[in-house]
């Protein structure tokens, strides 16, 4: 069902989120280049601001500066793209305390929609419709102590955990935690490699050696249209 041809019914505003404002570094409309959902049109939002740093964070230019947008707005640029899927994304998008209401109005507008966050922030007051990308940060992203580990337990089968690895060293610490925590049971698995620091083919030799119930992701829209900011 497409937002932009099929009437949907008008989400309630209330006043809280007609003054709701998020602060926005860019939307725009590219194919998806991770999760399950690779390779679909999606309409990406994203937002200013991150309290990790992760030594290997291709998104820096979000961390700071963006433009202060009402909610409304934000939909309405979504919305003229014309395409059923929208995905949150930072920065980290729960930093800022509007993100879960702007995901909800997504969902009431009939949209299928993902946040991608990185796991250092409860998600436990996002919408049930919301599909959560959570990113377990690996001790070579330098910030491993932030995990929230209690967000295990708001995930469904609907969402998917994510590790992004730096090396072989990153690699065995995120198989004792598939292992040791069942997150396969959980939802979906993703194993990424950090692109040009480990090998996609090496990361694939060690899956299939351990016989790992989990998806190798490289990134799409990387490999399409490399580094450039806005895909």
């Amino acid at each position: 069902m497409n937002p932009t041809t099929t009437e949907q019914p008008a989400p309630v505003v209330t006043d809280a989120a007609a003054a709701a404002t998020l602060r926005v570094t860019e939307i725009f409309f590219s194919l998806q280049g991770e999760t399950s959902r690779v390779g679909l049109p999606t309409v990406f939002v994203r937002l200013t601001g991150c309290p990790l740093r992760c030594g290997y964070c291709d998104t820096a230019y979000a961390f700071h500066g963006g433009e202060s947008m009402a909610l409304d707005m934000i939909l309405e640029r979504v919305a003229a793209y014309g395409a059923r899927q929208v995905t949150l994304t930072g920065g980290e998008p729960l930093a800022q305390k509007h993100a879960p209401l702007l995901l909800r109005q997504l969902a009431d507008a009939g949209y299928s929609v993902s946040l991608e966050t990185s796991g250092a922030l409860d998600v436990s007051g996002v919408d049930v419709r919301i599909s959560k990308i959570l990113d377990l940060k690996t001790p070579g992203s330098g910030e491993s102590a932030r995990n929230l580990w209690a967000n295990l337990a708001h995930l469904t089968p609907q969402d998917e955990i994510k590790f992004v690895l730096c090396d072989e060293q990153d690699y065995d610490w995120a198989r004792q935690q598939l292992q040791q925590r069942k997150l396969a049971a959980i939802c979906p698995v993703l194993f990424s490699p950090v692109h040009d620091r480990l090998e996609p083919r090496r990361l694939a030799e060690w899956i299939l050696r351990d016989r790992l119930p989990v998806r190798l992701q490289l990134q799409l829209h990387k490999l399409l249209w490399g580094e450039v900011p806005g895909h």
